[in-house]
């Protein structure tokens, strides 16, 4: 790992506290400090805490902000009250997706309104470029990558909500799930949004990067009687695919429409355009052409990406998440084939390097907590 790699406010603990940093999207992140199990099993019965600072925050504001994130996201944005969060997509001229984000509408104690796009990190740099292009005659937007100002913390699990509530200054049971409010953490102003990437209850936090290490030392403090843990980027993938959310890279790229992926309810095509809405509207009247879908295996072997799923000596498709799944201890995978082998309980058959195991079409999610 070269020094280059941009590093979070959280990079010097991530170092001293045993992580195990990787390049992610050329960031040092950590992918683990011990057990991804472990980190894994404690999100779903008490709390992980996971920095997401690499994750790109872009900021929209002016009398234009929400009709120019309109004609750009693949759902509407003008009908967006204050302090709701909303899952869309940036979709390309053929409507392959550029980037899957959460689009926050902040009211500010002031008074003022502006708008938040969270992006992937690996798609930061892309997604700057692409709303550059498309900024043309909206002089009444202002956009800004405020990224590097702030750091990003998500805490996930049962216990998530009563830990963070312990650190600021509004009650977030009685926020809205996929809703956001300005908070303070201490004395300083931060965001906080409740919204996740894990298939648990949990929140983020927005915070000033100066306070990052203290804020998740003592988030981590009251829990780790209780089971607390920080986690990395490797539980964080599992704890997904559990919980069945594409990721983009895999189950998302820039040839892959929101309907075969499966994000039909993130697409509002109703007197609107963006660009490949045209496209979505043709697939919508016609179908997809292949779709994706949840396989379970019952051995032990785990399908990766690119592995050829077969229906009998036809090869219909392949894998693009798989893994061992410590909720449900077997193997599980996300994967596009035909419709016509989408049915649940369809039989079908995985290529894992030369011998074809079993593999049967699933519901998804794989899993889902009990409310």
């Amino acid at each position: 790992m070269t020094s280059t790699l941009a590093k979070t406010p959280l990079h010097d603990w991530h170092a001293s506290h045993g992580g195990r940093l990787v390049d992610f999207a050329g960031w040092s992140m950590p992918v683990q400090y011990g057990s991804i199990v472990a980190e894994h099993n404690a999100t779903r019965t008490a709390a992980g805490l996971f920095d997401v600072s690499h994750m790109g925050r872009l900021k929209f504001s002016g009398d234009g902000a929400a009709a120019f994130l309109d004609s750009l996201v693949t759902r509407r944005i003008t009908d967006m009250e204050p302090g709701q969060v909303r899952y869309g997509l940036v979709t390309n001229e053929r409507a392959g997706i550029l980037d899957d984000v959460l689009v926050y509408r902040i009211a500010q104690t002031d008074g003022t309104e502006y708008y938040l796009m969270v992006v992937n990190a690996s798609n930061r740099a892309k997604i700057i470029v692409w709303i550059n292009s498309k900024l043309g005659d909206h002089a009444n937007v202002r956009f800004a990558d405020i990224t590097t100002d702030t750091a990003m913390i998500a805490v996930q699990g049962p216990l998530a909500l009563e830990l963070v509530d312990l650190r600021i200054d509004c009650e977030l049971e009685e926020m809205k799930y996929y809703h956001a409010s300005e908070a303070l953490v201490g004395d300083q102003l931060a965001i906080v949004s409740r919204t996740g990437y894990t298939g648990e209850d949990g929140c983020e936090l927005m915070i000033p990067a100066r306070i990052a290490a203290e804020t998740w030392e003592g988030i981590l403090k009251d829990g780790q009687q209780r089971g607390a843990m920080a986690a990395g980027l490797g539980a964080r993938d599992t704890l997904r695919l559990e919980a069945a959310m594409p990721l983009y890279g895999h189950e998302l790229n820039d040839e892959t429409n929101p309907l075969e992926a499966g994000l039909n309810f993130a697409v509002n095509l109703d007197n609107r355009t963006f660009p490949g809405s045209g496209v979505l509207s043709a697939v919508k009247r016609d179908g997809v052409k292949r779709t994706r879908v949840g396989l379970e295996l019952t051995g032990k072997r785990v399908p990766r990406e690119h592995y050829g799923i077969f229906a009998g000596e036809q090869s219909i498709g392949e894998i693009t998440s798989g893994t061992f799944s410590p909720t449900l201890q077997k193997p599980i995978a996300m994967g596009y084939v035909p419709p016509n082998y989408a049915k649940v309980g369809t039989e079908l058959s995985i290529d894992l390097r030369g011998a074809k195991e079993p593999a049967t079409i699933v519901k998804l999610p794989f899993y889902k907590r009990k409310s």
